[in-house]
């Protein structure tokens, strides 16, 4: 078998568990807040249980990232989380009070936080001089979510709730086997261990970056969580709802498959914030934005913001993170967009929401994230000004 062939064939394990990964979270996700309704759960009670998933991402993902750099046993710390995932999620409909509820839901999400960070780490490892590549092995991943939501949604209507959770357990057992073809970068025996997070954190160009993922994962929160209530707002029907989700799911396809021909052209830093200029002005038009149809219009930018932001971050965090420290970087990048930021993004959402409704919502959001971005970009130029001009 030729040197080709045989990197293509490894290559197949990651987009397979990208697709396994996301199926499971697809199953579950869509109607988790009608699983709280239906157990009779106060609105304090579903926004505790929904506002502390990216809480816990924020400190775990970067927790468990970083012993795994620091012990060498990625494959190790990644089949036990999701190990026990694959346990929680198979007790999580057997439980009706909510005091388990929440302490089995913190379990669940402190385990299966850096996942999918691990599995970034190894794919830019396995795709080695090909990593540009990244969005075609991502593009599993938006597969199994959009073929997982539509056989949940007629899983859920013909045997009830609790199989999908059931079907999640199943899909990331899957993932389990298959994760075990991974292959993670590692530092050889006699290198020194300098895979600390402190040695990212005091690096300004790490920490302007974080910044930006910061502002992507607080735009994720505002369009995921608040975009049905301002589609209500302007008059749609559910039918359209489902018809927006579905327009936006698409335009991720041609994004993720022609990846590499966007990191080539922008590398990765310049695709990442030509995206987050993309996400500010999306939800600047989204604020504009006066029917239903226009918003539909609007949809089609999706493939341009969240999906490039993510796959350009992915790529960032691995060329610019020391050796030994590839997977601590995802998962710090991670812990940013899913953790940090969705938890600003979402608890400062809902108050806009509240007092301004839907479009002020959108054009707060949109102001702040072309502010970040360009703010950031001031400073990046400033450092790299000082640098090549340093004061005599």
């Amino acid at each position: 078998m030729t040197d080709n062939r045989r990197k293509k064939i490894s290559t197949i394990w990651p987009f397979v568990l990208n697709f396994l990964l996301f199926a499971a979270i697809a199953s579950v996700s869509p109607f988790l807040v009608l699983y709280y309704q239906g157990l009779g759960f106060t609105g304090t009670q579903i926004g505790l249980l929904t506002g502390i998933t990216p809480l816990i991402t924020f400190f775990s993902a970067p927790l468990w990232t970083g012993l795994a750099d620091a012990t060498r046993r990625h494959r190790f710390i990644m089949s036990l989380a999701i190990l026990v995932g694959v346990i929680t999620l198979s007790v999580f409909p057997l439980l009706h009070e909510f005091v388990p509820v929440l302490l089995i839901s913190i379990l669940l999400n402190i385990f299966l936080a850096p996942v999918t960070s691990f599995a970034d780490a190894a794919t830019m490892f396995m795709l080695a001089d090909k990593r540009e590549m990244y969005g075609r092995i991502r593009l599993g991943g938006t597969i199994g979510y959009g073929l997982s939501a539509a056989l949940a949604g007629a899983l859920v209507q013909n045997h009830g709730l609790k199989f999908a959770f059931w079907g999640c357990a199943a899909l990331f057992f899957l993932g389990l086997i298959v994760s075990q073809q991974l292959v993670y970068g590692q530092l050889k025996g006699g290198d020194p261990a300098e895979g600390r997070v402190r040695v990212l954190l005091t690096n300004p160009h790490w920490i302007l970056f974080l910044v930006i993922a910061f502002a992507g994962g607080s735009a994720l929160a505002a369009i995921n969580n608040y975009f049905f209530p301002y589609m209500k707002e302007l008059g749609a029907k559910e039918s359209m709802m489902g018809l927006a989700l579905t327009i936006g799911t698409a335009t991720e396809i041609p994004v993720l498959f022609f990846g590499d021909r966007l990191i080539k052209r922008f590398k990765s830093y310049g695709l990442l914030m030509l995206a987050m200029v993309i996400t500010g002005i999306r939800l600047l038009l989204l604020a504009a934005a006066g029917t239903p149809d226009l918003a539909l219009v609007i949809q089609l930018l999706n493939g341009l913001t969240f999906p490039a932001m993510w796959m350009a971050g992915v790529s960032y965090a691995d060329e610019s993170a020391p050796e030994g420290m590839k997977t601590t970087a995802q998962g710090l990048f991670g812990a940013m967009v899913f953790g940090f930021g969705m938890a600003i993004g979402g608890f400062i959402g809902g108050l806009l929401l509240e007092s301004l409704s839907g479009r002020g919502l959108y054009l707060v959001f949109g102001v702040a994230v072309l502010a970040i971005v360009v703010i950031v970009a001031l400073i990046q130029r400033r450092l790299q000004s000082r640098r090549h001009h340093p004061a005599s």
